[in-house]
């Protein structure tokens, strides 16, 4: 599970993220992925750590590895022999590094293999391992989790949120994380905004858009 380690009360737009050209869009402001068939238009100015993420993810395996004898992180698979949970895209509105008395939006687009939950065959069977990881970092759900669709996509939809106080302000602001979740083929994706009110969390959320047609990556 890949947890957003980074996102918290702190915040600068991300800077053009790297990655291979077959993945960016020439003006560097797009994330696209034709194996899973989406799309994500990067805010001008957010700062891209999908690099650190991943690794963050692959040092947590190690250390449970290290402690435990065995892997209790992601499994393989039968389909993915050695997969392992991957971070597709994860971007921020500032450098994660940064404190500030403000929320840091950000958006983390990663997948997991099914192998690693028995009997997840559908995005709802995976809210429960979201709202675990979400729980641990403080946040509350709002609601339950519910269907929705986009672009001829069937996802699941939960929403989180997190009270922060800050240094010399009466009232504490409000950090909201929806995640979006969707069964593609043997994985599992897991789309998740965070920002600090319910019109930015729209605003970023409009960036995540779907090529027509079903993908199912083997």
């Amino acid at each position: 599970m890949v947890g957003l380690c980074c996102a918290q009360a702190r915040p600068q737009r991300p800077t053009h993220p790297s990655q291979s050209p077959a993945s960016r869009a020439d003006d560097g402001q797009v994330y696209r992925s034709a194996e899973f068939g989406f799309s994500y238009r990067i805010p001008f100015g957010w700062v891209d750590r999908t690099e650190s993420l991943a690794a963050a993810q692959t040092k947590t395996k190690t250390d449970t590895e290290d402690a435990a004898g065995e892997t209790k992180g992601v499994a393989a698979s039968k389909d993915h022999p050695g997969e392992q949970a991957k971070v597709l895209l994860g971007i921020f509105e500032r450098p994660p590094e940064v404190t500030s008395d403000s929320v840091n939006s950000a958006v983390v687009i990663a997948y997991e293999s099914t192998a690693s939950y028995p009997g997840l065959k559908r995005a709802e069977d995976y809210v429960g391992a979201i709202t675990q990881v979400a729980t641990a970092q403080g946040f509350k759900i709002v609601g339950e989790a519910y269907p929705i669709e986009v672009e001829s996509r069937s996802l699941v939809r939960a929403d989180f949120v997190k009270s922060l106080s800050i240094k010399g302000q009466e009232s504490a602001i409000t950090m909201r994380q929806s995640t979006l979740i969707w069964v593609s083929g043997k994985r599992v994706m897991s789309f998740t905004f965070i920002a600090a009110g319910e019109d930015e969390l729209d605003e970023i959320m409009d960036g995540l858009h779907f090529v027509p047609g079903k993908v199912l990556p083997r």
